[in-house]
């Protein structure tokens, strides 16, 4: 079994460390639900991994053996509130890490408006001003069950008012001008990236017409060429033919000669 003392390793990294679509989506949930670093992202990808795992070993067992089991994982899962009430073995195939981040304490301490941000939520766990069942908890990806869900409030009362939460108005207004100043990124962008599909076109037009006119420039190179060798090849030939004829008209006058 080994040293319960000595911290084991709960997560597996990625095989492709530094894909950038993964590495995208992995930055985009770190910022969402106020993650530290994105051990915390492998750590849930791996407790996903081994439940996907369980569901399709117990897909591939006969019936008798698996109901037991099946029932055990599915119970397992829905006391955390990660899948409905009612669920199969194909709902767990279809898991995404969002569903196991949203029961993390973290996450439901903002969710419930006990902090303003998810950093701040973050920060009460750490310094033991939320409490779990009436019991101080410190772990921020500590998962809550659904029956715990209920029971997530204040440690010292006193926190409460120092915790200033904000107005509603002010969270709209504020939400609002973020969304509209990513929308004008957007437009921008949007232009941007047509100004530039312009101009590559214009671009692979003037080449392909530099190199059909190239083409059209070698085909009548080639031609002329043709003729040449031609007017070149039909001298070659009567001057042959001119030097065949004298040699012929000398041969019959020597043997005319001789006789």
């Amino acid at each position: 079994m080994g040293d319960p003392k000595k911290k084991r390793k709960k997560f597996d990294k990625p095989k492709k460390m530094w894909d950038k679509a993964a590495v995208e989506e992995r930055r985009i949930l770190a910022e969402r639900y106020g993650l530290k670093n994105k051990k915390e992202i492998w750590r849930a990808e791996t407790v996903l991994r081994k439940k996907r795992q369980n569901a399709r070993k117990l897909l591939a067992l006969p019936l008798e053996r698996r109901i037991k089991r099946e029932k055990e994982l599915l119970d397992s899962l829905s006391k955390l509130g990660i899948m409905p009430r009612k669920p199969t073995l194909d709902d767990v195939l279809g898991l995404n890490i969002e569903a196991l981040l949203e029961r993390r304490l973290q996450t439901l301490v903002w969710r419930k408006g006990l902090s303003n941000t998810v950093k701040q939520a973050r920060q009460l766990i750490v310094h033991g001003h939320i409490s779990v069942n009436g019991k101080r908890v410190t772990a921020p990806g500590y998962i809550v069950t659904k029956e715990e869900e209920h029971s997530i409030d204040y440690f010292t009362p006193s926190i409460r008012n120092k915790v200033k939460t904000r107005p509603v108005k002010r969270e709209r207004k504020k939400a609002e001008s973020t969304e509209a100043k990513q929308g004008a990124e957007k437009s921008n962008e949007g232009r941007k990236t047509e100004t530039e599909t312009k101009k590559a076109v214009e671009k692979t037009e003037a080449k392909t017409e530099q190199s059909k006119e190239k083409l059209e420039e070698k085909k009548e190179t080639g031609k002329e060429e043709k003729e040449e060798k031609g007017k070149e090849g039909e001298k070659a030939e009567k001057v042959q033919s001119k030097k065949t004829n004298g040699t012929g008209k000398g041969k019959k006058e020597s043997t005319e000669e001789v006789k």
